[in-house]
């Protein structure tokens, strides 16, 4: 019987959020995502609190939260290059794929990042 072949399903548009404890951490991350072609687009929003159990102790703190725009196909990237980045252990990295939206704005997004995978 002949194998078949799998067939990778077309890039999406995921949103991915990462909680960054100040702004030279969040610009940093958002910078070299987006110099790199990783993300088309990243809003940083301050003011954020969260709050959270972390090695048995409730935490609260005051953090930065960035909304990356980018490819489904980049996620793997986004998450190594937080990873390396971001001061925490263990840092927020949740992707979110976009159901929908304005299609323009959504081909703008992949073809922002295209040819850099």
């Amino acid at each position: 019987m002949a194998k078949q072949h799998e067939h990778s399903s077309p890039a999406t548009v995921q949103i991915v959020f990462c909680a960054c404890p100040d702004a030279a951490t969040a610009d940093l991350i958002a910078q070299r995502l987006v110099t790199d072609g990783l993300a088309a687009c990243i809003n940083q929003l301050p003011g954020l609190t969260s709050t959270y159990r972390w090695q048995g102790k409730l935490c609260r703190e005051e953090e930065i939260l960035l909304m990356i725009k980018t490819s489904s196909s980049h996620l793997d990237d986004i998450e190594a290059r937080i990873q390396s980045l971001h001061p925490y252990e263990l840092p927020e990295v949740l992707a979110v794929p976009c159901s929908g939206g304005s299609q323009a704005y959504l081909a703008w997004v992949l073809q922002a990042v295209a040819g850099t995978h």
